[in-house]
């Protein structure tokens, strides 16, 4: 077996990003989650909290655009029944985690206040799938490490 070799999160020189919590529900919308980060820019006094909220319909999609089942399938598929439901569930986690982060990363790009704040769900989303899309690798290598799986390499004889 051939260990997997990690992307990290490309974290820009100037903020540094911590998952706070989530994904959890949005009150009063039964079908949203939202993760908030600890947002600290170097040049601030003190960080911010930001809220990013995706629907399940979105991640569904972004789930099948990046052929994540697929992928999570082959990296469980050595486990024992009940270890693979554990997995699996943990891993949804950490997708919404990743595409939030995603999401988040594309804030930072392009400028935030420094505020607490809440990026919505229906703002941005072709450019959302874009970076989720190339940061494919990020999100897998994120669910593998967090979920300490060592990967085969599935194209080897």
């Amino acid at each position: 077996m051939r260990a997997m070799a990690i992307e990290h999160v490309p974290e820009s020189s100037q903020f540094r990003v911590t998952l706070f919590v989530g994904p959890q529900p949005v009150e009063g919308r039964p079908f949203a989650t939202s993760c908030v980060f600890n947002v600290k820019k170097r040049s601030w006094k003190g960080g911010v909290q930001v809220a990013v909220v995706v629907t399940q319909s979105q991640i569904d999609q972004l789930s099948t655009d990046v052929d994540f089942p697929n992928w999570l399938a082959l990296a469980l598929v050595d486990l024992t029944d009940e270890d693979c439901r554990s997995h699996q569930e943990r891993a949804r986690e950490l997708f919404i985690q990743a595409v939030c982060r995603c999401r988040l990363d594309l804030a930072l790009q392009s400028g935030i206040a420094q505020e607490n704040q809440c990026l919505a769900d229906d703002t941005g989303i072709p450019e959302i799938r874009d970076a989720v899309m190339k940061r494919t690798n990020f999100i897998t290598s994120y669910v593998a490490s967090e979920l300490d799986l060592v990967l085969k390499d599935v194209t080897a004889p």
